[in-house]
């Protein structure tokens, strides 16, 4: 477990830190992250231990939002309002239309603030297939953005 934290204490901290905005509160969850680690770690089943990692900090994020104390707001909107100045695009709408995995890796990148390392550790890509595959949705996205602007015309 002592590895398992130095290697991946940073990563969990950080996106802690990104869901609730605040480094106090981030440090308590994520130190609370592996202490459920340190608890279940002979139900672990192997695997990216990042990815599980993961999962054990959104439980406690969800966990700690749950219990009624505030988390940042995340942005909804993945185009800038003012890309699209006559025709307001909503971009769940759009999202929904992307294939799964598209639409997926968009969700745990802008939505959920994933680093691309870190959807690596979690998909078993290298960090370069997740940018790749990441700038292709965001490429369809946009297309799908485009056709719906000029569908409105």
């Amino acid at each position: 477990m002592t590895d398992l934290f130095r290697a991946h204490w940073s990563a969990v901290f950080g996106y802690v830190l990104r869901r609730t905005g605040d480094r106090v509160l981030a440090e308590e969850l994520a130190q609370e992250t592996f202490a459920r680690a340190t608890a279940s770690f002979l139900g672990w089943r192997g695997g990216s231990p990042l990815a599980w990692l993961f999962a054990i900090a959104r439980n406690v994020v969800t966990d700690h939002h749950r219990r009624g104390r505030p988390m940042v707001e995340l942005e909804e909107s993945l185009l800038p309002p003012d890309a699209f100045p006559d025709v307001e695009v909503e971009t769940r709408d759009l999202l929904s239309r992307l294939p799964e995995q598209s639409r997926r890796l968009l969700e745990l990148v802008y939505l959920d603030g994933f680093t691309h390392a870190e959807v690596a550790a979690m998909t078993g890509r290298s960090p370069a297939a997740v940018r790749t595959a990441v700038w292709r949705a965001r490429d369809t996205l946009r297309a799908l953005a485009l056709e719906e602007k000029n569908d409105d015309r």
